[in-house]
């Protein structure tokens, strides 16, 4: 059975940094919204901002990966319940196990560092800013999920610990 790690947290958390490590470790597809979104604002179409067009494209290819027994890690930030629930159900239909991991950084200071010094290899897309990360809509999470601290722990200790949390859920589930 294949599995979906969906990783969730604010710009500048080290979720993009971990999903490049955690995907070649397992190995998974990447699936990151910010280069959808990019492409969708570079289109004819001229989407911008994508609001939901980012994530539903994505959970598609997503879901045709899962169909043909990839892996898949996706890197968004799913902010509110509903991008969380667009993972869960495309898990459910795809029979894929769902492993929600959000990313934290617990020192403002820090993250405030990570953002103002963040490049992007992703033609078109704008990193914003800490004024915008900080007052980016987040829902706190209702729902059990897994959550890392990257201001504790090294992206290769992150990754570490995900993978024993996929292996624990697939034994338990």
């Amino acid at each position: 059975m294949p599995f979906l790690i969906a990783l969730s947290g604010l710009p500048g958390v080290g979720k993009s940094t971990i999903a490049k490590d955690l995907s070649g470790r397992l190995p998974a597809f990447l699936l990151r919204v910010d280069a959808v979104e990019a492409a969708l604002k570079r289109s004819v179409l001229n989407i911008h901002p994508a609001e939901d067009a980012g994530y539903l494209a994505l959970a598609a290819i997503a879901a045709g990966n899962l169909e043909l027994g990839h892996n898949v890690v996706a890197d968004t930030v799913n902010p509110v319940a509903e991008s969380r629930q667009l993972w869960r159900e495309t898990a459910q239909s795809t029979g894929a196990t769902l492993l929600n991991v959000e990313i934290v950084c617990s020192d403002e200071r820090e993250h405030r560092k990570r953002v103002a010094s963040r490049e992007t290899e992703i033609d078109g897309l704008t990193l914003p800013r800490w004024p915008e990360v900080r007052s980016h809509e987040y829902e706190p999470w209702t729902e059990p999920c897994f959550q890392l601290d990257s201001f504790s722990l090294s992206v290769g200790q992150s990754v570490d610990t995900i993978t024993k949390a996929l292996t624990a859920l697939r034994q338990n589930g």
